[in-house]
């Protein structure tokens, strides 16, 4: 089974039991690292096993893949945000993305009605606004607590967008399954990563350890508040809020013209 995630602090730290075989299962698991916008495209294929997956992507994938309960990345008082050298109005400006299946793109859209979206890996968009290559840059992961080292400010914060209209967490990520792998299967996998993510919330320093690995120079104090924000209560069991949040970013989409609503089928 080949079992995809990404190069981040908060997915390492989740995954550190399953790959260091602390979990026993008869499931022959293959790791494959790779950024999130990589491993969105890569689904499109079909050819992943168990994927790390934006939300967003997820609306054209529902013929390919189940959504899994456990392994959600939300925020809940934070998400992504775009910054730039100075406060300025966002429409109509070049903005860099982290790829046009992220759902911080799709939120960005439900934010703005006009902009000129650059897509670059999610990586590189601090130096590029910091270059002056765009005007401002959307950033995910780490790039949400280190982008004021980098003397930049935030020009729009998606988390209040979101929660000002909704009340409700905010999803982002979510762990998908081959709809064509047995039923068994997939439940012995969903247990896994389960007990792999409650062994990393019960073992704190343990897994920070391991997901040291994928640190990109932040110290162990941030990789630490890193992970621990975005694996969580809503990682290990994805709550109702959770599902109704994803039905809200769909409907609101789907309203505004962007995609068509998938039905969500999540296995618990």
């Amino acid at each position: 089974m080949i079992v995809a995630h990404t190069p981040d602090a908060d997915d390492a730290f989740m995954f550190y039991a399953m790959i260091s075989g602390k979990i026993k299962t008869r499931l022959k698991i293959e790791h494959l690292i790779e950024d999130i916008e990589t491993l969105n495209r890569m689904a499109f294929e079909g050819k992943l096993d168990v994927t790390a997956l934006s939300v967003h992507a997820y609306a054209y994938l529902e013929d390919k893949y189940r959504i899994l309960s456990a392994g959600a990345s939300v925020g809940d008082g934070y998400g992504p945000i775009v910054v730039a050298k100075r406060d300025m109005e966002l429409e109509g400006k070049r903005i860099a993305i982290p790829g046009r299946y992220t759902t911080a793109t799709l939120l960005l859209k439900l934010a703005l009605d006009d902009f000129d979206a650059v897509e670059m890996r999610f990586d590189r968009i601090i130096d590029a606004v910091k270059r002056g290559e765009v005007d401002a840059g959307l950033l995910i992961h780490e790039g949400q607590i280190t982008y004021n080292m980098h003397n930049l400010v935030k020009v729009l914060d998606l988390w209040e967008f979101w929660y000002e209209r909704t009340g409700l967490p905010l999803p982002l990520g979510v762990n998908v399954i081959r709809r064509d792998i047995p039923e068994e299967d997939q439940k012995e996998f969903l247990r896994v990563m389960k007990e792999s993510i409650r062994y990393a919330l019960e073992n704190v320093e343990e897994a920070v350890d391991y997901a040291m690995k994928y640190s990109r120079g932040m110290s162990r104090e941030l990789v630490k508040k890193f992970a621990t924000m975005y694996v969580n209560e809503y990682t290990y069991e994805m709550p109702k809020s959770v599902v109704r949040a994803m039905e809200k970013m769909f409907d609101m989409a789907e309203k505004k013209g962007l995609l068509k609503k998938p039905k969500l089928d999540i296995l618990f």
